[in-house]
């Protein structure tokens, strides 16, 4: 069966859609070995099917769009276009509609020092767009719905972006990753998201991979510059410590207010990193089936708090 009956941003223009969750946690859950500068890229190019077996785990929990796994990747074209083909398999085995969107991962996820998580890493704009192009193109070869420009810290690596997709054609969102109210570079998000606002390339601008109570006012300031549709896909709140590769939970994780990220035009919903299937279920039974697009105001048992 066809994985997706037509553009994901046909679908954003009737409904919300639901995206997966963390594909590092997923895979960890199924015993998979991550250590290294790969980091999920080791599975992928190592056992493939077991990044497939996690799409799956998505795919039964409702999520609609599945990112592949090329988020900490390089310039390998084979691992590049096999992470698309692994999620494209999971996509078309599903019982239900599901695009792919093929994950580009900051310059800073490929240093696996954490640095998407500060941004300014002392490149040009040019630098960044040579980074950037021919991994772009790899995957756009292997034929994605959608580009997933994620976990973006800073505003010039989205410009750079942004230019690497002008007169593409290709159809792409952007997701900064957020602190204070601001990009992890520091800079005001307004002017962050207006950089897109223009951009036929991009179908949705928003967040991801962050604290969840940063969502709101990010979308907010995103809702200020731009009429395109919302994302919205932070992690459990948990933070990340490069220098011992480990997750810092919180001590008292907050809720989501799905309902809230919705009023202020979340059309792309779903989790990053250590938000699992049970999560994705959640608020697939809270946002209603894919069709109908309705809203419960709660979750249930064992989800994060109020939808």
């Amino acid at each position: 069966m066809p994985r997706a009956t037509g553009p994901l941003a046909d679908a954003l223009a009737r409904r919300p859609v639901l995206l997966d969750g963390g594909l590092s946690n997923q895979l960890a859950d199924q015993g998979c070995d991550l250590s290294g500068s790969l980091w999920t890229g080791r599975v992928l190019a190592e056992r493939p099917e077991q990044v497939a077996a996690a799409h799956a785990a998505y795919v039964r929990a409702g999520a609609e769009v599945l990112i592949t796994g090329s988020y900490q990747l390089g310039h390998d074209p084979g691992l590049l276009e096999r992470s698309v083909r692994v999620a494209d398999g999971a996509a078309r085995a599903a019982g239900h509609e599901v695009w792919v969107a093929a994950s580009v991962g900051p310059y800073g996820a490929v240093l696996a020092d954490g640095s998407e998580y500060r941004g300014r890493y002392g490149l040009t704009r040019e630098a960044l767009a040579a980074f950037h192009r021919p991994r772009i193109e790899a995957l756009l070869a292997a034929g994605p719905d959608v580009l997933a420009l994620e976990t973006v810290p800073d505003s010039d690596e989205a410009e750079a972006l942004l230019r690497v997709l002008a007169g593409t054609g290709a159809r792409a969102w952007l997701g900064y990753t957020v602190e204070g109210g601001r990009t992890r570079a520091g800079q005001p998000l307004a002017e962050a998201f207006a950089l897109a606002a223009d951009a036929p390339e991009v179908i949705a601008v928003g967040v991801n991979c962050c604290d969840p109570r940063e969502v709101l006012p990010a979308l907010e300031a995103a809702a200020s510059v731009t009429a395109k549709p919302l994302l919205a896909y932070p992690n459990d709140g948990s933070v990340w410590a490069a220098a011992t590769r480990t997750w810092h939970a919180p001590a008292h994780p907050g809720p989501w207010p799905v309902a809230a990220w919705r009023a202020a035009g979340a059309r792309l919903v779903g989790g990053c990193c250590r938000v699992g299937p049970p999560w994705i279920a959640g608020l697939r039974e809270a946002l209603g089936p894919p069709a109908a697009g309705g809203m419960k105001t709660s979750g249930p048992p064992g989800c994060p708090g109020t939808y």
